[in-house]
């Protein structure tokens, strides 16, 4: 990759400073014309972007914002990165997208200072996995940033939907129903939104005096989701599921229809996303439903508040919606 053409370059190649060349693109007519004429074929030989680079210089805003994103490519995880971008894009900013497989030191520091070379004014993080949230703290961020979906820092400004309280939502759903052992399918370990689910799982628990079951880890997959729902079909004293996603929620009612479990009769299943597909689930899936279109919305505007210095540190925490629909019904009572 080429090295970035800086106004001092065209300014070297023009013979002129580059408080010279910034006056050609900002104050032209405190240029003579002969050295304005000097300066822009400099800048064309050098291909020298220069609309966008005297827009950041006449306003000090270059409307071009950054958003890098580490984890699997999950609905709800793409979801948000889409949503920021169409909020941003919505207002006049241009988004430039980092996707990450990994939260790896070197390679999101590389990053950020390829976005900082393209003059952004702020970043939005998107992360999954709870290491990321450690390195952003070490990072060299020069320009404001937010967090979106994590679990609160003290060091970093969050906007998030409270997916700690759809957690307690879901499983409060369930024990108003009568259920009192319900089981829990969490999303893998290193995911800092399955550890907000599994903490508001067992608060609501807590809270209620009942009794917390061992938890069952799947990786989000449907097929996760299947072989923990096999194990639960051979355990007769569950009577409802509380499952991380709709995904492995899919999984689990698939398990079940294979074992002869009948749900909500036997079982009722609570998910969580309100993925399009879970309205057609055999049957229709109860769920959390996630505004991800505000979520984006408040990203950007937070983000926005921190770069015209109008922002307060407080965190931006939405709340989820209970989506009731057949897979979930009262107490059945021991099974036959």
């Amino acid at each position: 990759m080429s090295p970035r053409v800086t106004m001092r370059d065209v300014g070297l190649l023009a013979g002129v400073s580059h408080q010279t060349v910034s006056r050609v693109l900002n104050e032209p007519h405190r240029v003579n014309e002969e050295t304005r004429k000097r300066v822009i074929e400099a800048m064309k030989s050098l291909r020298y972007h220069r609309s966008t680079v005297a827009r950041a210089l006449a306003t000090n805003r270059s409307n071009n914002l950054g958003l890098i994103s580490t984890g699997v490519a999950l609905h709800s995880h793409s979801k948000r990165m889409l949503a920021f971008n169409e909020a941003a894009r919505a207002s006049g900013y241009q988004v430039s997208m980092v996707s990450l497989i990994a939260a790896d030191k070197n390679a999101m520091q590389s990053e950020i200072d390829l976005l900082l070379g393209q003059g952004i004014e702020g970043i939005v993080f998107i992360m999954a996995d709870k290491a990321a949230f450690g390195i952003i703290d070490s990072l060299d961020i020069d320009v404001p940033f937010v967090v979106a979906d994590h679990g609160g820092s003290a060091t970093m400004h969050s906007v998030a939907i409270d997916i700690y309280l759809g957690a307690r939502m879901a499983t409060a759903h369930l024990a108003d129903l009568g259920h009192q052992n319900i089981a829990h399918v969490a999303g893998p370990d290193w995911s800092i939104d399955a550890s907000e689910r599994v903490r508001g799982w067992a608060a609501e628990l807590e809270t209620r005096a009942l009794e917390l079951p061992e938890i069952l880890y799947g990786d989000w997959s449907p097929t996760s989701g299947y072989r923990a729902g096999l194990k639960l079909a051979a355990d007769r004293s569950v009577t409802a599921v509380f499952c991380a996603n709709d995904r492995m929620a899919l999984g689990v009612l698939h398990a079940f229809a294979d074992s002869g479990v009948l749900v909500p009769e036997q079982v009722s299943v609570v998910g969580i996303d309100d993925i399009p597909e879970s309205a057609h689930f055999i049957p229709p899936l109860t769920t959390i439903r996630q505004d991800i279109d505000r979520l984006g919305l408040d990203m950007l505007a937070k983000l926005l508040s921190f770069i015209e210095g109008s922002a307060t540190a407080d965190p931006v925490h939405n709340e989820p919606e209970l989506i009731v629909r057949k897979s979930t019904a009262p107490h059945p009572g021991p099974h036959p």
